[in-house]
């Protein structure tokens, strides 16, 4: 069941296509700040609820990032938990197909699970604009997420967080949830600068060395044999769930959502949790953990560089370009919230206020 309120959403196109199996859904949110910009997620369990949950949650991201984008998410719900290349185009084709009365006016779509820069590039072409989307190959004038923004974000906004506790991050113990696209390229510059890797965990388990880990060999084992498991080194092999459980200074969370519950907050050893991951525990979970004294920096926050990415290619801007307003977006509003929640902790309550107060500020329909 969908809920409504005073800023959303404003559109919801459910789309079903039977000759081809495709069944899939856009949620636009908000458009208070301009269209709205969400990625497409392609997985066999996505549902409209999970959308529009995340596509409010691109209202905030892109409210606080200070992007001239609304809120908005699309999912495509897969046959298979990893659909081939051929099956992908073919939803997606379709997918571009229906949706395209929206696009680029009120919807600007972009990578999301299972989706990647060859999806973006038939989204483009299907409906015939470059601004249709972002996250498109270079050749098409992208800024392809595998250049790691999200992950860059990631790093900065554990940079600032870490700072704010006092905790240095040469020699900090670190454990990653996810090795992909996200967790990857924050390990890649957390262990450049100093911290020190000793759990990672993917979906067939977690690795783990107290010792610290080579950053070079996981990805090693991820690109060249599936899996961080299959790292060749010292190691321990647990359970992928386990990472929650590690004797940890920081804990960064990169796959899945609901990762912690609420009964397992006591089990939590870290002193800051970075959301690189979308919605990784509820509200209520994050409070529980607050008031434990853990810092948590909310995933709008965190995990805002993939749109920042998105916004400087929609404007045709440089890699360069890119890295840099990144750099400076996630310092800058990771401070800012870190200065409004220094008396409580609750984070996201802080985000919320300041996202909330910008999308009111140029929203004439929406009521508080």
């Amino acid at each position: 069941m969908l809920e409504f309120d005073g800023f959303g959403p404003e559109k919801v196109l459910i789309v079903h296509n039977p000759k081809i199996g495709l069944r899939g859904f856009v949620v636009i949110d908000n458009t208070a700040l301009g269209p709205g910009k969400g990625g497409i997620r392609l997985t066999k369990t996505v549902t409209l609820e999970e959308v529009a949950k995340l596509a409010r949650a691109m209202t905030w991201k892109n409210a606080l990032a200070e992007l001239p984008f609304g809120g908005a998410k699309a999912g495509i719900v897969a046959d298979t938990d990893i659909p081939s290349k051929e099956r992908k185009a073919e939803l997606i084709r379709a997918f571009a197909q229906a949706v395209k009365p929206l696009v680029p006016e009120y919807y600007v779509a972009g990578p999301d699970m299972n989706v990647s820069q060859e999806e973006m590039r038939i989204f483009a072409e299907t409906i015939g604009d470059n601004k249709a989307c972002t996250g498109k190959p270079k050749e098409l004038g992208g800024l392809p997420h595998e250049l790691g923004s999200t992950g860059f974000g990631v790093f900065h906004a554990t940079k600032v967080a870490a700072d704010f506790l006092g905790l240095d991050l040469n020699g900090a113990k670190v454990a990653i949830e996810g090795f992909g696209n996200v967790g990857g390229f924050a390990g890649k510059f957390l262990s450049e600068a100093g911290a020190k890797l000793i759990g990672v965990s993917d979906i067939k388990g977690l690795v783990y060395n107290k010792n610290g880990l080579d950053y070079e060999k996981l990805i090693e084992a991820r690109d060249k044999k599936g899996s961080v498991i299959a790292y060749d080194g010292e190691k321990q092999i647990l359970p992928n769930h386990d990472i929650i459980k590690l004797d940890v200074d920081i804990l960064v969370t990169a796959a899945i959502p609901n990762l912690i519950q609420a009964h397992e907050v006591n089990l939590v050893k870290a002193k800051l949790i970075v959301e690189g991951s979308n919605i990784p525990m509820t509200q209520e979970v994050e409070e529980m953990l607050a008031q434990k004294g853990t810092l948590i920096i909310p995933d709008f926050v965190a995990n805002a560089g993939g749109v920042i990415s998105s916004y400087v290619e929609y404007i045709g801007g440089t890699e360069q370009e890119m890295f840099k307003l990144v750099e400076e977006k996630i310092t800058r509003n990771t401070k800012l919230v870190l200065e409004k929640a220094k008396d409580t902790l609750y984070t996201r309550a802080a985000a919320l206020t300041i996202a909330r107060e910008r999308v009111l500020e140029k929203c004439e329909w929406c009521k508080p």
